[in-house]
């Protein structure tokens, strides 16, 4: 899987990714993170736009993945309960990470892509998201309390820094 920055003319293929999505999390005990038509096609839009929405293409041009990552300061992050971040350094924000299913361990390959960009990465999910909760620890996050997103519902944050190798 290559990833690349999104573009205007994948939107629809990247609609079918959060559709897949969302009906995926629903038959596996997480109905509610994205509720309704969460993210709208105007959210993704922007994320285009600001060139923050990636995608992962399969070798024969499908989009298989699709997620946002924001290097910079996430107000959702300024206030963490029963815990603490690791550091406070710049770091990047993978948010509405999504798959289609069809490929194995997009989120791993996700994280490498983002690590190339900065060593210090956030994310978050919701409490019921097992499946992602059990990706996020997998690939060396660690669990440092809980967030709160704009609509006041909580989040388990977790923060990741991955050391630059001395040669």
């Amino acid at each position: 899987m290559k990833i690349r920055q999104a573009r205007i003319d994948d939107l629809a293929a990247i609609m079918e990714v959060y559709a897949y999505a969302r009906g995926f999390m629903k038959k596996n005990g997480n109905p509610s993170q994205w509720k309704d038509m969460y993210p709208s096609m105007t959210l993704i839009e922007s994320d285009i736009a600001k060139k923050e929405c990636f995608v992962g293409v399969d070798t024969d041009g499908s989009i298989r993945c699709v997620f946002a990552f924001i290097i910079g300061n996430d107000s959702t992050y300024d206030y963490i309960e029963d815990g603490q971040w690791l550091n406070e350094d710049t770091y990047g924000t993978i948010h509405r990470i999504a798959s289609d299913g069809i490929i194995k361990d997009v989120f791993s390959q996700c994280v490498d892509f983002c690590n190339e960009r900065i060593d210090n990465i956030r994310i978050d999910t919701h409490r019921d998201n097992k499946i992602m909760q059990h990706q996020i620890m997998k690939n060396g996050f660690e669990n440092c309390g809980i967030i709160y997103v704009e609509d006041g519902s909580e989040r388990i944050a977790y923060h990741r820094i991955q050391s630059k190798k001395v040669i």
